[in-house]
């Protein structure tokens, strides 16, 4: 189970805390697409993102509580 991050007495929703992990992971990947030169093969750049942030924002939430990062 993944429990709340506490940061000086403020908890803060491990699921959000993924989130933003996540987020940081499909901007550097966008980056990395556009400067390959992918996003001309594919027609619609906002559902790539979308797509690219929901699989990293699985990966994430399958991986982390079987490490104990957040337990």
């Amino acid at each position: 189970m993944i429990s709340d991050l506490d940061i000086g007495g403020v908890f803060i929703p491990g699921l959000l805390v993924l989130a933003l992990i996540a987020l940081v992971g499909t901007i550097a990947a966008v980056r990395l697409f556009a400067a390959a030169g992918l996003f001309h093969l594919i027609g619609s750049r906002p559902l790539v993102e979308l797509c690219t942030f929901a699989l990293l924002y699985g990966l994430l939430l399958q991986a982390l509580p079987s490490s104990g990062t957040f337990q």
